[in-house]
């Protein structure tokens, strides 16, 4: 029995959010260029959207391209971006027919004109969704979206429009990325690396943590249910004694 088959089957976590890693080590083992990596991690994220709409997960989070990626070879980003491109282009449609809606996160203002525009068309056509709220991390940083909220903050507080005692947690959550969702209830991570790699460094402050050996183009929905199992297993107290919440 899968999970979801059975009615008194937990409810799922809000938010699950997914470091994609080992696309480059997928396609080593097989004798084949790191774009065959890419290309298969595509087709996991179809896998992984499609499997979080069954699961009746309402948010998803991805982290596609890190701030940091931008050192690897100039080829690899070009076939990076032309998968984005791709991605942007031909999965749009499905995804506003399937009720999810799409959002990116991180500084992809900074991408180049045309992934702008395609990232803009499809925030813009998605919008009214609320199936699955997708979001997907692009050139993002998750210290450096923390900087960007501490200086916003500290504009604001310059001119006047805040003052010192109103900047508290859920003043700075306000001004991060993921302003007006929840934060995420689990973290996984794919292909056996044990940390979180400058993610959604202050949301996943009490985030349950899941690493899994599968390689991120391999991840199917039975790794997804894995990862569910193992957060349905441990008792989320927040800080708390045990008993108390």
């Amino acid at each position: 029995m899968t999970i979801n088959d059975d009615a008194n089957s937990p409810a799922p976590p809000a938010h699950v959010a997914i470091i994609m890693d080992g696309n480059g080590r997928w396609a080593k083992a097989r004798g084949l260029p790191r774009i065959a990596g890419h290309k298969n991690g595509a087709e996991a994220v179809r896998r992984a959207v499609a499997a979080s709409v069954e699961l009746r997960i309402k948010y998803l989070t991805l982290f596609g391209f890190s701030s940091e990626n931008w050192k690897r070879p100039s080829g690899e980003i070009d076939d990076l971006m032309g998968l984005l491109r791709h991605y942007l282009r031909g999965e749009i449609a499905e995804l506003h027919k399937n009720g999810v809606r799409v959002r990116v996160i991180g500084a992809w203002d900074k991408l180049a004109p045309d992934i702008v525009t395609l990232i803009g068309n499809a925030e813009n056509l998605t919008r009214g969704n609320d199936r699955l709220h997708l979001s997907i991390a692009l050139n993002y940083g998750g210290r450096a979206e923390i900087a960007r909220a501490a200086r916003a903050i500290a504009e604001a507080a310059a001119s006047g429009a805040l003052t010192p005692e109103q900047v508290d947690e859920a003043c700075f959550s306000r001004h991060l990325f993921t302003s007006d969702i929840p934060d995420p209830d689990l973290l996984i991570r794919t292909s056996g690396e044990q940390r979180i790699s400058n993610f959604l460094l202050w949301q996943s402050a009490y985030a349950e943590l899941v690493f899994t050996e599968t390689l991120w183009p391999d991840f199917a929905r039975d790794d997804l249910e894995q990862a569910l199992r193992d957060y349905h297993g441990r008792e989320r107290r927040y800080g708390a004694s045990v008993g108390s919440v």
